[in-house]
């Protein structure tokens, strides 16, 4: 009895020594499982590297170009020097613009963006695409281009030329411009098949007539077909024609529509509620409004056929973490875009258990302990 009240008994749940141990084994199991990561690189990764380089590229050819004819960049409002950020206002500018939007789709990595959402809806190598596009956005314009050579895509484009703030507004560079500079140099598939004014009513409304008749020579310099009816109901229909001429509707394996174009979009629902990303018949069903003008891209979508709306570029860009507006463009190939790091779920789950374990032994073994000991000194306590 000397010796118990000498040495008092403590089980080994409340020893120092074993709150202690069990700590640092707590802790050396959760820095293991904190450090040890998987990286799943895109399946994708050697077309999204492809077409961001492919953007890249093309984004220096037309500076260079810009550059070629005296033309200075407007540090302030284009502070990656790309040479591809318009004015506030022009002779063609048909509305008002986001200038973050527009510098973002001027980062490469779009290119790469466009192809895991191209990837998405299934497309294959030889696949045909229409793309619905505008010169407000000629970043996701030549992303979407490049996206499409970088797989082996057969693009069919039908073009407005008005552009928004910041956009390809100048009167001496429109996205014809651009896009005959890059086909020239085998940057893109293809060019526009037929093109329109664009702007209120896809008709250059509030334009004045010296806009709409620089935008109208410019298709005519170009060569193509001018979609030019006196109706917005009337320019759809001719876009509708003029695809269908090429490919019947439903041959089409996607439509792709980028920036807002009125023809594009129409007027029968809130663009507002069309998700940017991939569109299906679903997204488009319970948003229609009785009285409107249905456009080109919803037309295509109701015939299922799978869509891209490259719209509302920052819920966009988060869609797939990537910085919105940056400054310098990030570097190409890294990001979560084409790789996706996550915890080693095997090492987490060999550390719980051996956290775990030691927890459960040691409170094991103080439970025999405890019954030994009132055993041996209180055998009345077990009454």
């Amino acid at each position: 009895m000397n010796n118990y009240k000498k040495q008092p008994f403590i089980p080994a749940i409340q020893k120092t020594s074993t709150l202690v141990l069990l700590s640092i084994i707590s802790i050396v199991c959760f820095l293991i499982s904190f450090n040890t990561k998987t990286i799943d690189i895109s399946l994708s990764y050697v077309e999204k590297v492809e077409a961001a380089h492919l953007m890249e590229k093309a984004m220096k050819v037309l500076k260079e170009s810009r550059m070629e004819h005296g033309v200075f960049i407007d540090i302030e409002n284009d502070p990656n020097e790309t040479g591809l950020v318009g004015s506030p206002f022009s002779l063609i500018t048909t509305d008002e613009g986001d200038l973050d939007a527009k510098l973002t789709t001027l980062d490469p990595n779009i290119s790469a963006m466009l192809v895991d959402l191209m990837t998405q809806i299934n497309l294959q190598k030889n696949d045909t695409v229409a793309i619905l596009m505008t010169g407000s956005m000629p970043g996701a314009n030549i992303a979407a281009l490049t996206a499409c050579k970088a797989l082996g895509i057969v693009p069919i484009t039908i073009t407005s030329i008005g552009a928004s703030q910041w956009g390809a507004n100048q009167v001496d560079f429109t996205w014809l411009d651009m896009e005959a500079i890059l086909f020239n140099n085998d940057l893109i598939p293809s060019r526009s098949i037929a093109a329109s004014i664009g702007g209120r009513n896809d008709m250059g409304r509030l334009l004045s007539p010296a806009g709409r008749k620089i935008i109208t020579d410019n298709i005519l310099f170009h060569g193509l077909p001018i979609i030019h009816k006196n109706k917005l109901a009337k320019n759809i229909s001719k876009r509708m024609e003029t695809f269908d001429s090429i490919l019947p509707l439903k041959k089409y394996k996607a439509v792709i529509n980028v920036g807002g174009g009125v023809a594009s979009l129409g007027t029968s629902f809130n663009l507002k509620l069309l998700p940017p990303g991939v569109v299906s018949r679903s997204n488009i069903s319970d948003i229609g409004r009785l009285g409107g003008i249905e456009g080109v891209f919803s037309k295509f979508v109701k015939a299922n056929v799978p869509g891209l709306h490259i719209l509302n570029i920052k819920p966009l860009t988060e869609q797939f973490k990537m910085p919105f507006a940056p400054i310098p463009l990030p570097e190409i190939g890294s990001g979560h875009l084409y790789a996706n790091e996550r915890y080693n779920l095997i090492i987490a789950a060999i550390c719980l258990l051996i956290v775990g374990g030691s927890v459960f032994a040691v409170g094991l073994q103080s439970k025999i302990k405890i019954k030994e000991h009132l055993i041996k000194h209180e055998p009345d306590s077990l009454l």
